[in-house]
This record gives C-alpha cells, sequence and structure tokens, in this order.
C-alpha cells in the first residue's frame, strides 16, 4: 500500500495525545534495540500463524543494524515507540521506517521515497491505538523531510488502518536471492546481488 504524505489525510492527520487519550509515542533510541527486536518477532510470529521464527544470526544482525541507524547523526531510518504502562523497561508497540533516495517523478520529483514496516502491538496492549499513534508519528517524520510517497505491505488485520490513514493498494512483487558469506570465495562483487530484493509496481514510479 502507499501513502503520498502530500495529500490531505482523513481527520486527525497526526498523533494528538490530548484528543485521543492515547499515551504520547517517543521517538526510538538505539537503546531501544532488544525491545524493538522482541516485538518483531511476535510481529513474525503473528504473521506465521502462531509459528516463532527460528533463532539465530538475525536476531544479532537486526539489532545491530537498529543501534547502528538509529544513533547516526541524519539516520534514514527511524522508530516511534510507546512504553508499556504496566511493565517499565518494555515497550507496548512500535512502528519503523526508512527513507530511500529513488528517481524523482512527476508526482515526487525529489524522489524520496519511505518505506514503512514493523508495525506491532504487544498482545496485551492492544486495542488502546498505540499502534496509530506510532504510525502516525512516523508519517509526520516522513512528511518533515520532504518524503514524497510511503509505501507498507499490509496483513489483512492492519489493512483498515492503514486505508483510514490514506494509504492505497498496490501491486507487489519480491525476489528472495540466497545470501552469500563474504569471505566465500563466490561472494557477490560490485553490481551483484545478494541477500533480499523486494520489488514493487506501481503506476508513475
Amino acid at each position: 500500500m502507499r501513502r503520498d504524505p502530500g495529500e490531505p489525510s482523513p481527520q486527525p492527520s497526526f498523533a494528538d495525545p490530548a484528543a485521543t487519550n492515547v499515551v504520547a509515542p517517543r521517538a526510538a533510541t538505539a537503546g531501544d534495540a532488544p525491545e524493538l527486536v522482541r516485538l518483531r518477532v511476535l510481529m513474525l510470529t503473528a504473521m506465521a500463524g502462531g509459528t516463532a521464527p527460528p533463532p539465530g544470526p538475525w536476531l544479532t544482525a537486526t539489532e545491530e543494524t537498529l543501534r547502528r541507524r538509529l544513533a547516526e547523526a541524519e539516520p534514514t531510518m527511524a522508530a516511534y515507540v510507546v512504553d508499556n504502562p504496566d511493565r517499565p523497561g518494555e515497550l507496548a508497540a512500535c512502528a519503523v521506517g526508512t527513507i530511500e533516495e529513488r528517481l524523482g517523478t512527476p508526482g515526487n520529483p525529489g524522489g524520496l521515497s519511505g518505506h514503512l514496516f514493523n508495525v506491532c502491538t504487544d498482545p496485551g496492549q492492544r486495542r488502546r491505538g498505540y499502534a496509530r499513534a506510532c504510525t502516525q508519528e512516523l508519517l509526520r517524520w516522513y512528511r518533515e523531510r520532504g518524503v514524497g510517497a510511503v509505501d507498507l505491505a499490509a496483513t489483512e488485520e492492519g489493512a483498515p488502518l492503514y486505508r483510514e490513514l490514506g494509504f492505497a493498494p498496490l501491486t507487489a512483487m519480491r525476489l528472495t536471492t540466497p545470501a552469500r558469506r563474504t569471505e566465500d570465495s563466490s561472494a557477490p562483487t560490485a553490481g551483484s546481488g545478494g541477500g533480499e530484493v523486494a520489488g514493487q509496481v506501481t503506476a508513475g514510479r
């Protein structure tokens, strides 16, 4: 699904804790990385029908990526979180997003595009508006940086929320390629691919 931050959104456009009685989200820091990983595992488990993803190096790599990118002076990744009011030190919900510089289009001359993901609420904290509030703050972050379009992959459960925030469906395709170790003699060279490649097809891009 895609949203153009430049277009009017259903009101209220962004989180207003005073109006919604929702705990105000805050920008995540590098210190939130372990909790962001925990919520990601919960999200992946739910998406797999209750089957938890296997542990492995990906957990450490994910935490390291979050710590590094959230600590950058001019970050192209941001996360907004709500602290768990019942369990100090834990997060109740989060939303994560990145900015990518692509080639411009008539509708997005600067070419800045966002990808919103890892929207998750702890099971014990649902139905309180936390995910919506985090997502709205992330959309504000995108708007302030001149991002012309924001994409996300929506589950059936989450789709109604995103439609309310102005997102519209689009066709998406993904190619997953085998990861290669750098020490391997077959490691990818400049210009070759490795890891995961995702493509989204939409009119006007």
